[in-house]
């Protein structure tokens, strides 16, 4: 089955969802259309709240596409490929509409990042989380900003020095990256679409207020995320 990236607009509920056959990884065409997706959402205003899931019923996301990542042969590229997060990253914490994150696997480096900018995050207790990137010698250093301003500086610290090692879904949800955890994807969809339905028939103007607030002091990220995009 080939990559996709696809919004569904329902009563005010843009449902976005992304897939790749080799564990929802996230080539820099998928990160672009990601980024332009959530863009376009949060601009559109038929939408009023945002559903961020992925494809499959097995691993959430497995971050960055490894394919691309042995491919970098200079700084540059390197450059131009972690902007991709950067971007998405950006696009997530600037979109005026709450995003509700659906959990329901595995979530590997970018995967993780991509959980942390979403504003409430579902899961399922099968969720287990890791930043594998220094085992493969490099680091977390653009989804860092989001992961350690969502779970703290100490958890994040741990996730990116144990880099082998898979922390779980409780382990995750007590340390503020989760809000919920479910025994199934069944339970666990029953509960994003009643929170999503309050949110589609709330106050905009409120939400997109909060939604500041949350974000506040994440300003100089367009500069900061680029910068590390580069390290």
């Amino acid at each position: 089955m080939k990559e996709y990236v696809i919004i569904n607009t329902e009563k005010g509920i843009g449902t976005i969802e992304f897939f790749h056959p080799h564990s929802n990884s996230l080539p820099s065409h998928v990160l672009s259309q990601l980024t332009e997706t959530i863009t376009e959402a949060g601009e559109n205003d038929e939408v009023k709240v945002i559903i961020l899931r992925s494809g499959g019923d097995r691993t959430f996301c497995a971050g960055a596409s490894f394919d691309e990542l042995i491919s970098i042969e200079d700084e540059n590229q390197g450059k131009q490929f972690f902007s991709g997060f950067a971007n998405l990253i950006n696009a997530a914490r600037k979109c005026p509409k709450f995003i509700i994150g659906r959990v329901q696997g595995k979530a590997v480096g970018g995967g993780v990042g991509m959980a942390s900018v979403t504003d409430y995050c579902f899961a399922t207790k099968y969720a287990s989380v890791k930043l594998s990137e220094l085992a493969i010698g490099i680091g977390p250093f653009v989804v860092g900003p989001p992961i350690e301003r969502k779970i703290g500086l100490s958890a994040f610290s741990q996730l990116t020095i144990n880099a082998t090692e898979w922390q779980s879904a409780q382990w995750a949800k007590e340390k503020g990256l989760f809000a919920e955890i479910y025994e199934s994807a069944e339970e666990m969809d029953a509960a994003i679409l009643t929170l999503a339905k309050k949110l589609a028939s709330s106050n905009p103007d409120s939400m997109r207020g909060l939604k500041q607030v949350m974000w506040d002091g994440t300003d100089h990220w367009d500069n900061l995320l680029l910068k590390r995009a580069a390290m």
